[in-house]
């Protein structure tokens, strides 16, 4: 009998990466070595809440839903965090917006999750990988398209492959990249919980398929793939893939999810099997899934 096939999809911020400190602080620090000095912590807090409230009223989506794009969006909420700190007659540093689009694309504003790049490495090329025959490794995720770029700045090989994009695919897809895809709310137009998003990340699991074979996937071929997803938040990621028929781990790195089981105290056994048994398990750590997926510990790099 064949061996079935693994689409593992990962939420990204909270679980991939995390800011580095608040990013009210951050923003801060960035705007005081630009020469913004004459505010409070607290005042640019509110302001930039508030910019980002009033943003995401005006231009939906990180300004996708009118055509304002992403970039120009986080820009009006610069211009708005910072203009009401500064006297009217000064104008805004001009290093000020590239230094902030900057940091925050990038591991200058966000920390990788402890051991992320073997971790994902061991996922993606484990050849023991608990009885899969293929894996594919998709994010899915709610935010801007930022993602990708912050993923390559931990020195990942990220596909170029994103729902809404029209890139071509090539046959060896599989051998080059250590994440397949990403699957962003910006791109789809829903948020997790939402399941339209993860039927997002199921269309593109087709398209690499039809990339490898030369054909599209027939649905017998679909149904050889089990579908799990990891991330940290219940109600967005819990809820939202276990709805799409997806099985769900929950990233809980403090270990306060008690209710639910965890992976790490479960009996080495076929996923297919787990799921069977426990509707949602927890992890650690995206390192403590990669040990028991592959079966064995591994060195960090």
């Amino acid at each position: 009998m064949a061996k079935p096939n693994l689409l593992l999809c990962f939420d990204a911020f909270g679980t991939l990466f995390s800011p580095k400190g608040a990013v009210a602080q951050q923003y801060a620090e960035v705007a005081r070595q630009c020469g913004i000095t004459e505010f409070s912590d607290n005042e640019l807090q509110s302001r930039l809440l508030a910019a980002i409230k009033e943003e995401r009223e005006q231009n939906p989506n990180y300004g996708k839903a009118t055509g304002l794009g992403a970039t120009k969006w986080w820009t009006n909420v610069i211009h708005k965090t910072f203009t009401p700190l500064i006297r009217s007659d000064q104008a805004l540093p001009p290093t000020l917006v590239p230094k902030l689009m900057h940091r925050f694309s990038s591991s200058e504003g966000y920390d990788a999750q402890r051991d992320l790049v073997p971790a994902l490495r061991a996922l993606r090329h484990e050849k023991s990988l608990q009885g899969f025959d293929k894996v594919v490794i998709g994010v899915v995720t709610n935010s801007d398209d930022r993602v990708p770029s912050i993923l390559s700045s931990f020195g990942l090989n990220v596909s170029p492959a994103r729902y809404g994009s029209e890139d071509e695919m090539d046959a060896n897809h599989e051998d080059r990249y250590d994440i397949d895809f990403h699957c962003m709310s910006y791109d789809v137009g829903v948020e997790k919980p939402d399941t339209r998003i993860f039927n997002a990340a199921e269309l593109m699991l087709s398209r690499i398929i039809a990339a490898r074979h030369g054909k599209a996937p027939a649905e017998a071929d679909l149904q050889s793939w089990q579908k799990v997803y990891v991330g940290d938040e219940y109600a967005k990621d819990v809820v939202g893939s276990t709805d799409a028929g997806w099985n769900p781990v929950l990233l809980d790195v403090h270990g306060t999810s008690t209710q639910v089981t965890s992976l790490e105290d479960c009996p080495p056994q076929a996923l297919q099997d787990l799921f069977k048994e426990y509707a949602v398990v927890r992890v650690r750590s995206i390192r403590g899934l990669a040990s028991w997926l592959t079966g064995r510990e591994w060195e960090t790099k």
